[in-house]
């Protein structure tokens, strides 16, 4: 059975950094696109960031280049997102979410569109305030 847990959320201040996980069981992450996304209250769910199966590839939102970076452990079947500078804008529920990429034509590819992903996990909330 597949299950993403996330973990790693908080209340941070302006400036400040956080790590969040994302630890993956019932798949080989090899043949996954893994994304980061986030949901502010009464704002559509958005794509952070994402990373192709092979890891060869990685996508930014624009307000996330230069402070976040995506990262993946297939042996320890683990995604991360390492967050620095946060900024109150960057408040929410963050998600990560697999897709299922096992194909050489596609495993180069990332995807920030939240309909190309399979499987969700339950969130972590991140918030940012003084």
């Amino acid at each position: 059975q597949l299950r993403l847990v996330e973990s790693g959320g908080g209340l941070v201040q302006p400036g400040g950094s956080l790590r969040l996980s994302c630890a993956a069981a019932g798949l080989t992450m090899d043949y996954y696109a893994i994304g980061w996304f986030r949901q502010a209250p009464g704002k559509e769910r958005e794509g952070v960031s994402c990373i192709s199966p092979k890891g060869t590839t990685t996508n930014y939102l624009d307000s996330a280049k230069g402070r976040f970076t995506i990262s993946a452990d297939n042996f320890k079947q683990t995604a991360y997102l390492q967050m620095y500078n946060l900024q109150p804008e960057d408040t929410g529920v963050y998600f990560c979410a697999t897709k299922w990429a096992p194909w050489s034509t596609v495993r180069d590819l990332c995807y920030m569109a939240t309909d190309e992903y399979d499987n969700w996990g339950q969130g972590t909330q991140v918030t940012v305030s003084s």
